[in-house]
């Protein structure tokens, strides 16, 4: 990818949405159902869209509302629906919306008690927390929603739900919501159910939950906060204007620890971020380029042992040390298994370790030098859930930065992401070894090499996108890549079997994965080597090459 001449650099005026114009789009353009890109899509986390571009407006979160609500029913769900939300200008008006309308249909909704914002982590941690505590089977107990488009530019919306579980919603679920909120949505919003917000704040379902007070006081269960204070670790936390600013100020009071919230603006045009690759604003904690102020600030005053980001829901970390920057999160990603799966005694014995099959295979032999079976699993959160929830797996991460681990007994902690503790475990790593966690991959690198790791996209026709996404390995009749034997031919995924939407091809030091957008006309190619940046370069060419012959036929 190129980056934009503006990459890293503050934002100007010109990159600012107007939040006035914003919100009027959300109440007053009408999807046409008859449009694909105005109907209600659920990725991989939740309905996602720019209001502006009719992709996100308060038909869709209404028609997307009474969807959950039909689903709960269904399901005989009754326990309380735990809502939260992010910074972004269109989370208010879509909380709003889904207040309105979850409050029509009796559903008993807890909103935050301080009114403010709602990280992910959370929502997910409150789910598992009344669940846990009550008779609830699986099915009857509570769920929740969180308003966010996580990372994604000011000017879009999100609305994401987590079933009893407290995790992503599968695709089987998302699906059924999905497909509901459509026909609403083709009937005009006929069965919708919908009072105005004072009637629905003050209806005798609807009730506050203290997610802040909850969740940071249980902090100590899942991190060595005693270490961090200890060894007097200097923190400094950058919400990038998110949903985590509160929660950064009120672990350093409550906790007593040395850290500064570096940043505690909030402000929906997001004005104080640099610019990321692409010249857009975006709250990508990975991203040198949207990290650049942090990183700039660690380089130039040297005030912190350790700095880090959150993206806007906070499901996502960034970690940046003196010696390194900001930290490629695959490689922390190592870092934290390595060091969990050897000081926290009390975690299962057999708890396995997840990946993504996009994350690195430095995880793989990680995983194998710790004598922990590794489960390797499609593209996005939601395939960790059941083994997070169970505990079979300790650890489950994703290669964009997205991460949940056990308590420290090895109870489950949550079952979405949570770049809050990932970015207290940086502290934690340094408190415990006094080595930062770029120094400990260090270490591991020169015990098990230094992979080097790079995604490229490259263009496709929407019957190619879905002819990779359809492959069988059979299809794939090269032996070699870059001049080693191929290993592998995966389009299933080891870990729980489940398709990965396109190719993956392993070898003794090298790998590629194949996969369709979702949005664009193009597919990516993820891949890696042990054998350096040429090598690399040529796993891609021939990656092209075999995708190119296998779409060809």
């Amino acid at each position: 990818m190129t980056n934009h001449p503006r990459a890293g650099q503050p934002a100007g005026a010109t990159d600012l949405i107007d939040v006035a114009q914003v919100v009027v789009a959300y109440y007053t353009r009408h999807p046409d159902p008859a449009e694909p890109g105005q109907r209600v899509a659920f990725g991989t986390s939740g309905h996602r869209g720019a209001a502006a571009d009719t992709a996100f407006n308060d038909d869709h979160i209404a028609a997307t509302t009474q969807a959950i609500c039909d689903y709960r029913a269904r399901n005989g769900i009754v326990g309380p629906l735990f809502l939260g939300k992010d910074t972004h200008a269109l989370s208010e008006p879509a909380w709003a919306t889904a207040v309105e309308v979850f409050s029509a249909n009796d559903v008993m909704l807890l909103t935050d008690a301080g009114g403010r914002y709602t990280p992910t982590p959370a929502v997910s941690h409150a789910i598992l927390r009344h669940n846990a505590e009550r008779s609830y089977g699986p099915a009857y107990g509570a769920d929740g929603v969180v308003v966010t488009p996580s990372h994604n530019p000011p000017s879009d919306g999100g609305f994401k739900y987590n079933p009893p579980d407290g995790g992503p919603a599968g695709s089987d679920i998302t699906s059924w919501i999905q497909d509901a909120a459509n026909r609403y949505l083709e009937a005009n919003l006929a069965g919708v159910r919908r009072i105005p917000l004072t009637r629905a704040l003050s209806a005798e379902t609807t009730s506050t939950f203290d997610f802040l007070g909850h969740y940071v006081d249980d902090l100590p269960s899942v991190i060595d906060i005693d270490a961090i204070r200890s060894a007097g670790i200097r923190i400094g936390a950058d919400p990038l204007g998110g949903a985590s600013v509160d929660y950064w100020a009120a672990i350093a009071d409550r906790h007593d620890l040395n850290l500064q919230v570096v940043n505690p603006l909030v402000d929906p045009t997001w004005r104080f971020m640099t610019l990321d690759w692409d010249g857009k604003i975006r709250m990508d904690c990975s991203s040198p380029s949207a990290m650049a102020a942090l990183i700039g600030r660690m380089r130039d005053t040297a005030n912190f042992d350790v700095a880090t980001g959150n993206d806007a829901d906070a499901d996502r970390h960034g970690i940046v040390t003196p010696d390194a920057g900001l930290m490629n999160p695959n490689h922390f990603l190592a870092v934290a298994i390595e060091y969990l799966f050897n000081n926290r005694v009390d975690w299962p014995a057999s708890a396995g370790i997840g990946k993504t099959l996009v994350s690195s295979s430095m995880i793989d032999r990680v995983a194998a030098s710790l004598g922990r079976p590794l489960v390797e699993v499609p593209v996005g959160f939601k395939w960790f859930v059941p083994g997070l929830l169970d505990a079979s797996v300790g650890f489950g991460g994703e290669e964009s930065a997205g991460a949940s681990f056990l308590r420290r007994d090895g109870r489950t902690w949550t079952t979405d992401k949570d770049g809050i503790i990932a970015c207290l475990l940086a502290a934690e790593i340094l408190a415990v070894t006094g080595d930062s966690p770029s120094r400990r991959y260090q270490q591991l690198v020169e015990r098990h090499g230094a992979p080097v790791y790079a995604r490229v996209d490259a263009p496709a026709t929407r019957e190619q996108k879905t002819a990779l996404a359809s492959l069988s390995p059979d299809q794939v009749t090269a032996t070699e890549l870059a001049g080693e034997p191929i290993t592998e031919k995966l389009t299933r995924a080891p870990g729980n079997d489940a398709s990965i939407g396109g190719l993956k091809v392993v070898t003794e030091s090298g790998w590629f994965a194949a996969r369709p957008s979702g949005t664009e006309d193009v597919y990516k190619i993820y891949a890696e080597s042990f054998h350096g940046a040429d090598h690399l370069r040529q796993v891609q060419d021939e990656a092209r090459a075999v995708v190119d012959s296998v779409l060809s036929t």
